[in-house]
């Protein structure tokens, strides 16, 4: 009898820490991790911070963001001589992967370009490093 109780006991512990490792959900939504990426897309260069996304832990200190990208970008405007040209910085938004490991960051962002007179809108992908704070 007193195995029985023994074995009654240790599932229920069992059951008991399998139902509190289930509460860990490793997909959550992330408003701000404290990441800062610097990198190269469209022939220019880039920088920004993850803003919203959803966030995937697969191992301590490693995790997966797909999320929107609030970005500054730096890129000269080649136009003929006399015609008006953008700002050398253009702040936008992307929308992309970024991966984490400790306080390493890699990014795949895509940001817009808008259709003008001389080129239709088109998504163009980059490619950064950063750092999580």
């Amino acid at each position: 009898m007193a195995k029985i109780k023994q074995i009654t006991v240790m599932l229920m512990l069992h059951v008991l820490s399998l139902a509190a490792y289930s509460q860990q959900n490793p997909v959550k939504a992330s408003l701000f991790e404290g990441i800062l990426v610097a990198g190269y897309a469209d022939h220019g260069a880039y920088i920004n911070c993850t803003g919203p996304a959803v966030k995937y832990n697969f191992a301590k200190k490693r995790a997966v963001m797909l999320g929107l990208l609030p970005t500054l970008k730096l890129k000269d405007d080649k136009v003929e001589e006399g015609k008006p040209k953008n700002s050398w910085i253009t702040p936008t938004l992307g929308f992309g992967l970024t991966l984490v490991s400790g306080h390493m960051a890699i990014q795949l962002p895509a940001f817009y370009n808008a259709k003008t007179s001389t080129s239709d809108g088109k998504w163009k992908l980059g490619i950064g490093m950063g750092y999580k704070f």
